[in-house]
């Protein structure tokens, strides 16, 4: 009834859940952040998340259908795998859910598509402010 994709399915379900809360700097514990505010980083999303993991050579699934459960309006998590089947570490460097949380937060910033937003508002801002005529009115 799976449609043959069962096997894969539910070794992903095993996986370790990430949702992107877990590394934003701008939520408290309380809501659902995992690691120092120090270390964390703004408004993470789904995609830089799994691109990292891309980066750090560490199985992921990204699964957009998902809703953090304190918060059901954060949309998406990712899946990741931080141990084989014989509980040896995919990633050597990164043992524990944590270590790869902190990993993350540390590269989302340097994410491609972040780089590229923060360009044009420096631009915009040299220009100076545009002089216009306001305020009063001739009768």
């Amino acid at each position: 009834m799976d449609g043959g994709g069962g096997d894969l399915r539910t070794t992903i379900k095993k996986w370790n859940v990430i949702y992107p809360v877990y590394l934003n700097s701008k939520k408290t514990v309380a809501d659902g952040r995992r690691i120092a505010a120090s270390k964390a980083c703004p408004d993470p999303t789904c995609i830089e998340i799994a691109d990292c993991c891309s980066h750090l050579k560490i199985p992921h699934a990204i699964e957009l259908d998902k809703a953090y459960p304190r918060d059901f309006f954060q949309v998406g998590r990712v899946r990741v795998q931080l141990k084989k089947d014989d509980g040896s570490p995919v990633n050597p460097a990164i043992k524990t859910k944590k270590q790869l949380l902190i990993q993350i937060a540390e590269l989302v910033p340097k994410h491609h598509g972040r780089t590229k937003k923060q360009e044009p508002p420096a631009n915009a801002s040299n220009a100076g402010p545009s002089k216009t005529k306001g305020g009063k009115k001739k009768k």
